[in-house]
């Protein structure tokens, strides 16, 4: 079958999408309205297992064997959250861009094996990547996907266009928060205008890290889920009455410091909130408190602080998220500029914090001229928006006039892993 033929789209073969975060990696087909899995962008390294001493290690079907390299890897929630000794957690992601190559096939690997569960060889693969990624990153991926996946296609697009396509859009300003940072990229008839690109490194973990500080000050015990066998019920604002479970020693500072992060990530998406307006104590205060349990029983009401800790995203003179906005359209063509103040794309898990387009859209309309028609496109669902660049993946890849895009494997063996820089803008 040549690949001039070859019709890769379609009912017949599905095509993969993969959209690579800070937070996690989306897997799923082409066609489908949401990823079939979210496996979080962290791996378990185990310490090599004696496997006399050890019956787990015959059991385990996700640790991936490697002759050569005799640690253990642990991919996946089920794996990487369960207490065991020496296993540290890293991340393959850096500033966005794939890092750690070899962490990364190995979610890769679990990917194909435990999530679609089938061969490489079948499925075409679009992949999406940050908006400043770097030439030897992609080459080197295109490679990775077709040299050790013989993947039939591949093809890469920037995060931000994906997103624009995912709310209809080929021009938009994509604001994007994540786990590590906030961007603001302009997207024109679905090109990247790269040099318009601005970022900042307030996102999610950043809020993490405020609401740890500011709870550790208060004196609120933060014992993780996985330090608690029981609890009882007790009165708010009552001492924490709990017993310990019995771990394993040995527990690696990297894990711990993961698992705490995971639960404030919890603590930030039901507590905080953004104010319409900067933040002032006395609007703050009238707004009805939130309930909120800690994994120990500990529980209270918090008022005003949770919009405190939540206007940091917002009040920063250079790095606010509304600031980052009208930055980055100020450095397009001033013709272009309308149509992206026309349709402001907000995408990405950190902006599901409550209140956060609308205050974004009140920052943007005191900075934008007067004259300029402002328009926040920001779906309703959680799903939409924290996979939105995955959507717009799905979307792409079935369409019909994209199916000529692709890089072929044939393609890829005449001319090579450069085809990406010619091929995917």
């Amino acid at each position: 079958m040549s690949g001039g033929t070859m019709l890769y789209g379609g009912d017949e073969i599905g095509a993969l999408v993969f959209d690579p975060g800070h937070h996690s990696l989306r897997v799923g087909y082409a066609q489908e309205d949401s990823p079939k899995a979210e496996i979080p962008s962290v791996v378990g390294i185990g310490a090599a297992p004696d496997t006399n001493l050890d019956p787990e290690t015959k059991t385990d079907n996700n640790a991936t064997p490697n002759n050569s390299d005799q640690r253990k890897y642990y991919v996946d929630t089920n794996y990487v959250n369960v207490p065991r000794a020496h296993m540290e957690v890293q991340t393959y992601m850096k500033d966005g861009m794939i890092d750690n190559w070899d962490l990364f096939e190995k979610v890769i690997d679990y990917a194909y094996a435990n999530v679609i569960q089938s061969e490489p060889e079948y499925h075409p693969v679009l992949f999406s990547e940050a908006s400043w990624n770097v030439r030897n990153n992609r080459e080197k991926l295109t490679e990775l996907m077709f040299e050790k996946y013989n993947v039939p296609a591949f093809f890469l697009v920037k995060n931000a266009v994906l997103a624009a396509f995912s709310s209809g859009r080929a021009t938009a300003l994509v604001v994007d928060s994540g786990a590590t940072h906030t961007s603001a990229v302009p997207v024109h008839e679905g090109y990247v205008l790269s040099q318009a690109v601005v970022k900042s490194p307030l996102g999610g973990d950043f809020l993490s890290r405020q609401c740890r500080q500011h709870l550790e000050k208060h004196g609120i015990d933060l014992s993780p889920v996985y330090k608690i066998a029981s609890k009882d019920v007790v009165k708010e604002r009552d001492n924490a009455r709990f017993t310990l479970r019995k771990l394993p020693e040995n527990l690696t500072q990297s894990w711990q410091n993961y698992m705490l992060q995971l639960m404030m990530q919890d603590f930030q998406m039901n507590v905080l909130q953004v104010l319409e307006g900067p933040f002032d104590e006395r609007v703050a205060a009238q707004i009805p408190t939130v309930h909120y349990e800690f994994p120990n029983g500990y529980h209270q009401d918090f008022s005003s602080e949770r919009f405190k800790i939540a206007e940091s995203l917002f009040d920063n003179a250079m790095l606010g998220a509304g600031q980052l906005a009208s930055t980055s359209v100020g450095m397009c063509d001033a013709d272009v500029r309308l149509s992206l103040f026309g349709s402001v794309v907000v995408t990405g898990g950190n902006t599901l914090l409550q209140g956060f387009p609308e205050r974004l859209n009140r920052d943007l309309q005191l900075r934008a001229p007067s004259n300029t028609r402002l328009k926040m496109i920001s779906a309703n669902g959680s799903v939409e928006r924290r996979f939105g660049a995955w959507i717009g993946g799905s979307i792409l890849a079935s369409i019909g006039t994209f199916q000529q895009m692709w890089i072929s494997s044939q393609e890829y063996e005449e001319a090579g892993k450069s085809q990406v820089e010619r091929k995917c803008p």
